[in-house]
């Protein structure tokens, strides 16, 4: 039988990241009373593992060349992730940061979940 704590303990040791993660949700002004959609932070600086999963596709147009590429993101399971979330992870080896869409969550393991990211820059 597999001893789960034990499992996600060595797979957190890995986490050398931490992610921020934030939603668009609506937020009604008390003072126009409209509504419009925010971008509010979720969870902050969440230990993770950023993974590259694929190379950037050159989308290069006259106007820019775009930039397009995949990720994986390795966290604690316990966080609720959505589709459409927008995913800051700060790398520590450089403190650099990057932002990413999240894609539709895998079902979480008991030790950790997967999220696919997709990170669209130009360069």
């Amino acid at each position: 039988m597999i001893n789960y704590r034990r499992y996600r303990r060595q797979i957190e040791r890995m986490y050398e990241d931490s992610a921020t993660i934030s939603r668009y949700v609506y937020v009604k002004d008390p003072i126009t009373k409209e509504t419009k959609q925010e971008l509010l932070a979720v969870y902050v600086d969440q230990p993770c593992k950023l993974s590259q999963t694929g190379l950037a596709r050159n989308g290069q147009t006259e106007d820019a060349n775009n930039l397009q590429y995949d990720a994986k993101l390795f966290i604690a399971p316990e966080l609720e992730i959505h589709q459409g979330d927008v995913v800051a992870v700060t790398r520590a080896a450089t403190g650099r940061v990057e932002t990413y869409t999240a894609g539709q969550p895998f079902p979480p393991y008991s030790s950790h979940q997967e999220i696919n990211l997709t990170r669209k820059d130009w360069a």
